[in-house]
């Protein structure tokens, strides 16, 4: 009888432990399961800069706005969820997604092959080109290769950097673009490598300020959201909804708000 006991609790003992590791493998399923997760709370954190005009910055009356964040915004409204912006500057940006400060990265980043190996990226909603910035003054630096010897402002965490870096320069780490300009036209650094439309984007807003472009990349860069490696469902999901902005319509009418031109391609 005793015997008979024993095997009794046994099988009860086996029984426990096999169904305590089934719901624990379907919660760790579903943890991976970001997307799931989002919906389930209805709200999507982003991280972005804040300061980066016009792709991410505020406006005169404080509101948080830019062609990134009419993006992602409209994304997000077709997969009915809200959004929730964390702003913090970009050389820390990326080491807040790893440790999960928020979902994803809405900020012009460039989809580079070093980036996909550890991360996943949307299809592109933007493409751009580098562009070399200097004074007005400046006759000195015509190419990239006269960035030999030469000090430029830099994020630290930009493949401007290492572009500027290849080519000779030594960098001066700043936090954005707008701080770039400020040394350049105070004359405490020779350059700064950037997006074309940000340039474009300042000139249009400040036409005499004493800075030029004198290199612009053949190339043009394509730029995506950013999320944490292993974000399949989240990433199908806004690419769908890019694909539905670009189709309708919606898209070509945010670039042309921003932009004046259709800047997907």
């Amino acid at each position: 009888m005793r015997r008979i006991l024993k095997v009794l609790m046994l099988i009860v003992a086996l029984f426990m432990i096999t169904g305590c590791a089934t719901k624990g493998g379907e919660g760790n399923q579903e943890s991976k399961n970001l997307y799931e997760q989002i919906k389930k709370k209805g709200e999507v954190t982003i991280g972005t800069e804040g300061t980066y005009s016009p792709f991410t910055y505020h406006d005169s009356t404080g509101k948080l706005t830019g062609f990134d964040i009419d993006i992602a915004n409209e994304v997000f409204k077709r997969l009915n969820l809200k959004t929730k912006y964390i702003e913090t500057k970009w050389d820390g940006m990326i080491a807040g997604l790893d440790a999960n400060r928020y979902d994803l990265v809405a900020n012009e980043v460039s989809i580079r092959s070093d980036r996909l190996k550890k991360y996943d990226m949307s299809d592109p909603y933007i493409v751009s080109k580098a562009v070399l910035i200097v004074g007005k003054d400046n006759h000195s630096i015509k190419s990239l290769y006269d960035l030999k010897g030469k000090k430029v402002g830099q994020s630290l965490d930009s493949n401007y950097r290492k572009m500027a870096e290849n080519y000779g320069a030594t960098n001066t780490v700043v936090d954005g673009f707008t701080q770039a300009i400020d040394l350049i036209t105070s004359k405490r650094i020779d350059a700064t490598i950037n997006d074309s439309l940000s340039y474009l984007d300042l000139k249009k807003h400040q036409p005499n300020i004493p800075i030029k472009v004198v290199y612009e990349e053949k190339k043009a860069t394509s730029n995506g959201f950013l999320f944490r490696k292993n974000s399949k469902e989240l990433v199908d999901a806004v690419n769908g909804a890019l694909a539905e902005i670009k189709k309708d319509g919606t898209y070509l009418k945010i670039s042309k708000k921003w932009f004046g031109t259709d800047v997907s391609k």
